[in-house]
């Protein structure tokens, strides 16, 4: 059985990340504070980051494969796309909408320790 996401979790890693890091800087944040929210999340250095996103990797793959996913990251609580973050039942599916769902609050100019759940 197919999930419905699997649209999603093929997507080309690189491209998703350029969207990210374009939706913060245009709300006046920086590639660097996203790469910060991305870390955290995900357990990647910066150099893996970076590779990672010139590389093939997707997006899906990007999750599965992150070295040390933030145990604070259950504390990402709201909605993005119209769906409660929490209710997600999909773990992967959840993982990429935390991500969505601290880019929202690095575009909306909250704090970066509340956005990491300091």
């Amino acid at each position: 059985m197919t999930s419905q996401y699997e649209k999603v979790y093929a997507m080309d890693f690189g491209k998703v990340y350029g969207l990210l890091v374009n939706k913060a800087v245009k709300k006046g944040r920086t590639r660097e504070e996203t790469d910060q929210v991305i870390r955290w999340l995900t357990g990647y250095d910066q150099a893996e980051l970076e590779e990672m996103a010139e590389g093939h990797i997707t997006y899906g793959d990007f999750f599965r494969n992150a070295p040390k996913p933030n145990e604070n990251r259950k504390l990402i609580k709201g909605v993005v796309c119209g769906v409660r973050v929490e209710d997600i039942e999909e773990p992967l599916m959840r993982e990429i909408r935390y991500l969505d769902k601290l880019v929202d609050e690095l575009a909306k100019g909250k704090a970066m320790e509340k956005i990491l759940r300091g």
